[in-house]
């Protein structure tokens, strides 16, 4: 198919494996994709089904999300399967589930925090499962952030990417957004979270931000990378503006750097009550923060008697 379809293919026709899709920006210029297409199938003798086929939509169902000209979303019948999924009863059923559920993960905000009680079942690949408390809120916590999930804008190549990464003791979070619209606006294009893993999670706080770009501009670099226009990349930790102008780096950091020079951004500094949907992103992942409150330096029962000021 992206050999008979190889000229219309990111032009005005997007094809995964037997499923085509035709975009145009009006009806005129849709009905001369369509006849190009038609005819080019027609050429190679390729048949299509017509009770398989819709013409002239303004909104379709593709590959499980539902398109239009003001973004995507979920499918309904895949969300109301989510709503209505029994409660797993086997480590097959909660694979399944989560498998089913994972598809979705763009657009869902912390989803890799929601599902931690879930996946942590799954962990040391047990022969039965054993539910619990924690799991059944998880579970119910899903499927409500399935029928709340927001509409995603589609990402515009000719229009700028702002990048808002987070990172807290326990895991980053990171969101994908562009300015759109008239007057324009932010609108979110997806959802990034991942739990730390131990070794990470012992990194010092200018390694875990740095880390949380490296972990976001992996995950979009399909759009950043090449990008039209130089990206902005939002974060809270300061000392992240001078990145570039570092003299220094230890090898991880410079391993990380040599990846940025891939990328056109710059990174500008959002102080942390501005930052507040990445920071959700980042901190619910199960453990608690650790206490700030400074320790005494000497034992107590050197203390004879303290004054309190």
């Amino acid at each position: 198919m992206h050999t008979v379809l190889r000229e219309f293919l990111h032009k005005s026709v997007l094809v995964y494996i037997d499923d085509i899709l035709i975009y145009s920006r009006n009806l005129a210029e849709h009905c001369q994709h369509m006849r190009e297409v038609l005819q080019r199938l027609r050429d190679y003798q390729l048949f299509l089904k017509a009770e398989k086929c819709a013409f002239h939509q303004s909104s379709v169902h593709f590959l499980g999300y539902i398109i239009d000209h003001s973004g995507f979303r979920m499918d309904e019948r895949k969300v109301a399967a989510v709503r209505d999924w029994p409660l797993p009863t086997t480590i097959k059923e909660l694979q399944r589930f989560l498998g089913f559920a994972n598809f979705y993960r763009r657009f869902i905000c912390g989803y890799s925090s929601i599902t931690s009680p879930l996946t942590s079942l799954l962990r040391n690949k047990p022969k039965s499962l054993t539910w619990n408390p924690a799991a059944t809120q998880a579970f119910d916590a899903l499927k409500t952030a399935f029928t709340t999930a927001p509409l995603l804008a589609h990402p515009n190549p000719e229009l700028p990417f702002i990048v808002e990464v987070d990172a807290s003791t326990t895991g980053v979070g990171a969101v994908l957004s562009q300015q759109q619209g008239n007057p324009p606006i932010f609108h979110p294009c997806a959802f990034f979270s991942r739990k730390l893993s131990p070794a990470e999670a012992n990194y010092d706080i200018g390694n875990r931000e740095l880390l949380a770009i490296k972990l976001a501009l992996e995950e979009w670099r399909h759009w950043l990378e090449g990008a039209k226009h130089p990206f902005v990349v939002l974060t809270d930790h300061k000392n992240l503006e001078y990145l570039r102008a570092v003299k220094r780096l230890n090898p991880r950091q410079a391993r990380w750097a040599l990846f940025f020079t891939r990328f056109q951004f710059t990174i500008a500094y959002r102080p942390g009550p501005k930052n507040v949907m990445v920071d959700a992103l980042s901190q619910l992942h199960g453990r608690e923060e650790p206490s700030e409150e400074p320790e005494p330096i000497l034992p107590e029962k050197l203390f004879v008697s303290p004054i309190s000021w």
